[in-house]
């Protein structure tokens, strides 16, 4: 008999109880057997909320990733787990409202990415209950978290390795390029994650006895000034450009300035987001935005399983070397077979 017929069902039983007495059924058995069809599909299903918050055009599919690892691990959308996705990309205008929205919907968790919006939902939920997944967090010198190992607070995540990563993009730069003496940087000197990969990038420039050209924009508006500003220069005082990472110059609008400027002068773009590679890089080191929310879903399954985030260590995902064959041989460069072997993708 199915369960949404309990009631009847309990009638019944007591009915012929009381009718024939304990020649039918004992009282304690009659107790039991009343207690587990009122249990009987009472239980609700629980429905996960979920804010997600995408703070740069540039690592927007990583939300789809965290919902693809989500479906795996058995949430299903509009079942027991929905979604309420806000997209800023490069501008944080609305980041406080949305923040502000999810607390008070009592959302049951928040996914953001990358650095500065992670940081702004620290600093939102800070008062809460609500736990606050990051992906694409630099936590060097940001106060993202406490540790790798022991994150604390509300929040874990999935971190980009900043400084790692633009080391060694610089490396690959000069084997590619090895009479790079000028290397122009375009960053916005007071975004988080750009602080500590910049200390480590003059670090190995100086070592290496290249200069860094660099220059502040905190605006596309700034960009597109700091760019038309050189391209007027009879000698435009670079030999490639290095990109660090944030949501001005990685945003597709910031992106597509700095290619167009790169492929009329004939310079090479080193790094920049995984789409980069195919607009205008020469080759792209990064985690991948699909590894990142891929990664992500079991740290949020752990959270809804009763885990606390700040106990959850914080992931470090592999960078994947993605090389574009063609601008590289357009530019007259050389790049060895020993190069290629290490390239996770080559695009001819």
């Amino acid at each position: 008999m199915k369960c949404n017929h309990k009631e009847e069902v309990i009638r019944l039983v007591l009915i012929n109880q009381i009718r024939f007495g304990r020649q039918i059924l004992p009282l304690t058995l009659v107790i039991m057997i009343c207690v587990f069809l009122i249990g009987c599909g009472g239980k609700k299903t629980k429905v996960y909320r979920v804010g997600i918050l995408s703070g740069a055009g540039a690592f927007v599919n990583i939300k789809d990733s965290l919902k693809d690892g989500m479906t795996k691990l058995g949430y299903v959308e509009g079942k027991n787990i929905v979604y309420d996705v806000q997209e800023l990309n490069e501008n944080p205008v609305g980041e406080q409202q949305v923040l502000k929205k999810f607390v008070a919907d009592k959302v049951d968790l928040i996914f953001v990415f990358p650095t500065e919006p992670a940081l702004a939902a620290k600093a939102a939920t800070r008062k809460t209950n609500i736990p606050v997944v990051f992906a694409m967090g630099t936590i060097e010198d940001t106060g993202l978290v406490e540790s790798v190992r022991q994150p604390g607070g509300n929040i874990t995540g999935v971190r980009f390795n900043g400084p790692d990563v633009i080391v060694k993009g610089l490396e690959i730069l000069l084997e590619l390029a090895p009479n790079t003496k000028r290397i122009w940087i375009i960053h916005d000197t007071n975004y988080p994650a750009g602080i500590s990969s910049m200390e480590a990038l003059r670090s190995a420039a100086s070592l290496r006895g290249v200069t860094l050209v660099e220059t502040n924009v905190d605006s596309l508006g700034s960009l597109n000034a700091a760019i038309e500003a050189r391209d007027k220069l009879s000698d435009i005082g670079i030999d490639a450009i290095n990109l660090i990472p944030d949501v001005i110059t990685l945003s597709p609008a910031g992106f597509a300035m700095i290619s167009k400027f790169a492929y009329e002068h004939r310079v090479p773009i080193c790094g920049g987001a995984a789409f980069a590679v195919r607009q205008g890089s020469v080759f792209t080191t990064i985690p991948d935005n699909v590894e990142m929310g891929r990664l992500a879903a079991p740290l949020v399954d752990k959270i809804f399983k009763g885990i606390l985030a700040g106990t959850i260590p914080v992931v470090t995902p592999e960078s994947h070397l993605h090389i574009n064959y063609k601008r590289i041989q357009e530019l007259g460069l050389e790049v060895s077979e020993g190069l290629l072997s290490r390239a996770d993708e080559i695009i001819r």
